[in-house]
């Protein structure tokens, strides 16, 4: 077994961020991806679920929500497997947490800052940024010159961080190559420099796991790898019968031409609608296997993309 538990599951990465007790880590990490900018000394967790106001409505369910001591609200979400739409979806985040500030009856419009902080531990795409780190922010199109700070995006590209331990210089790369590597390390880097790393290793150490949470643990872990392998095969069964039907259409248009134009409209659409399709089939799966025992609703949406009332629909037949 690991020295230290998987960062990206679920489970473990709301152990390390998203608790009461660890809120310290969270704390130090924010200051230094932050640095210059705010000093944080306290936070308050938010109710991670907020339901929608309608039947109709979709409801959200953030990896950790918090409130600053300053007033500014703070998302942070970790992706394990790329998704089309998801910067459209932590845009989604942004504005519903900036609609949900509107006061009833007499009010001025003042909004606090919202902060949405993106993990996106995935191979990079075209839906992917090309950078480790990229802020976006309101700004002049022309100068680029901030023009309000009430709403602040930071993506973190993890497979785009490429430093080795020896040429990590600042604080935050002590964090990001930490957390990157922490499964596969026997102790825990920069901890003489750094003190919260001691703390972090106390947090992470899969030894002083209880037997419950053990077992959180590894359900975590099994939904994030049957995720990727779901992923794979259906991008691999897309990519099949796309190059399949591309061939069939293009040598009917004739053998140079069509081959060319075919492949690659028919492997796109055959791509897109096997990924879409194998996801959604294998998705329902495990969301059953879950509940088989008894994983939070929550969680499951979290993990399948599911809603909360397929899951429910599902949990009727089961």
């Amino acid at each position: 077994m690991a020295r230290y538990i998987n960062p990206f599951s679920d489970w473990s990465f709301k152990r390390i961020f998203g608790q009461e007790y660890s809120k310290d880590l969270l704390i130090e990490f924010l200051n230094q991806l932050l640095l210059g900018e705010q000093h944080i000394t306290d936070v308050k967790f938010k109710d991670k679920e907020m339901l929608p106001e309608t039947k109709d409505q979709r409801g959200i369910i953030y990896d950790v929500f918090c409130e600053t001591d300053t007033g500014e609200h703070i998302i942070v979400e970790m992706q394990n497997r790329s998704q089309t739409y998801f910067i459209d979806r932590s845009l989604y985040y942004a504005s519903k947490t900036i609609v949900d500030q509107g006061i009833k009856g007499k009010w001025d419009y003042h909004l606090t800052p919202v902060y949405v902080i993106c993990f996106m531990n995935f191979d990079v795409d075209e839906n992917t940024p090309k950078k480790f780190r990229t802020d976006v922010v309101l700004a002049d199109k022309d100068s680029g010159e901030v023009y309000s700070n009430k709403i602040r995006f930071i993506y973190l590209v993890m497979p785009l961080f490429k430093k080795k331990e020896e040429e990590c210089t600042t604080f935050l790369d002590c964090w990001i190559y930490n957390l990157k590597h922490m499964e596969t390390l026997e102790k825990m880097p920069f901890e003489a420099q750094h003190k919260i790393f001691k703390r972090l290793a106390e947090i992470a150490d899969s030894k002083t796991l209880t037997k419950e949470e053990q077992e959180k643990y590894d359900n975590s872990m099994m939904v994030m790898w049957d995720n990727y392998a779901v992923y794979k095969h259906a991008e691999e069964k897309g990519m099949k019968k796309g190059m399949e039907k591309g061939m069939e259409k293009g040598m009917k248009k004739g053998m140079e031409k069509g081959m060319e134009k075919g492949m690659e409209k028919g492997m796109e659409k055959g791509i897109a609608k096997g990924i879409e399709k194998g996801e959604k089939k294998r998705n329902k799966e495990i969301a059953l296997n879950l509940l088989a025992y008894n994983t939070p609703i929550d969680i499951i949406a979290k993990s399948t993309g599911l809603s909360i009332e397929e899951i429910k629909n599902l949990e009727q037949y089961n």
